[in-house]
């Protein structure tokens, strides 16, 4: 009998492939950020462990991870959130496609502002945080209450492709305040005792930060 990851890569294959790949060519083509495969595919395995049944996505973007997180799991939820039109727009369109309405929840709106009463679950087995990077520590604020005893907030682009490496006048001046603000929330939450946090080296950086 086939594991539910095993069904998962078969359909990708089958199926899945190329509204995914019409996905990623429309991102690079539109300059929209995106996971990359390496990342996308250690999130899928790091979920595949965890076995969530519902997940909240801070930064929709166009439904990519959200559409190949679910691909991945037919017994997992997501709410997802996205405030800008356009993007909000077609991950309406691509979702729809993916044929995952049921299992999606797309919320067009300010993650910071949200009135969360209006999500589709009081409490959640993990939240996903891929959006304004200067502004994570307060997406994590606001959102880790929703997040069970035993949860895990993951967060993407922790490494802002190498910027974070950089010393302060080496980082071009449009992104040194939000590369000081991704790098006060990363020792932040890696000292915070009330998650078990680690930052795994793939893609652009994964934080993973289990709720004790």
């Amino acid at each position: 009998m086939m594991t539910n990851y095993e069904t998962y890569r078969l359909n990708f294959e089958k199926e899945v492939q190329p509204l995914i790949k019409e996905m990623e060519a429309y991102a690079e083509k539109q300059f929209i950020p995106i996971m990359d495969r390496i990342g996308i595919e250690t999130f899928i395995s790091l979920l595949t462990i965890q076995k969530p049944t519902t997940l909240l996505e801070i930064g929709s973007a166009i439904g990519y991870s959200a559409i190949r997180l679910a691909q991945a799991d037919s017994q997992l939820h997501i709410a997802t959130i996205e405030r800008d039109e356009e993007r909000h727009a077609k991950a309406v369109h691509y979702i729809e496609r993916a044929k995952l309405n049921d299992r999606i929840s797309l919320f067009k709106d300010d993650a910071l502002t949200l009135d969360t009463t209006s999500l589709p679950f009081a409490c959640f087995d993990a939240c996903f945080i891929d959006a304004a990077k200067g502004q994570y520590k307060r997406f994590f604020e606001k959102y880790e209450p929703l997040v069970k005893t035993g949860g895990i907030i993951y967060c993407d682009n922790m490494f802002m492709h190498g910027l974070v490496f950089l010393e302060d006048q080496e980082v071009p001046k449009r992104s040194r305040t939000m590369i000081r603000n991704l790098k006060a929330f990363t020792k932040w939450i890696m000292d915070n005792p009330e998650y078990e946090t680690s930052l795994l080296p793939v893609g652009d950086g994964i934080l993973i930060a289990r709720k004790n």
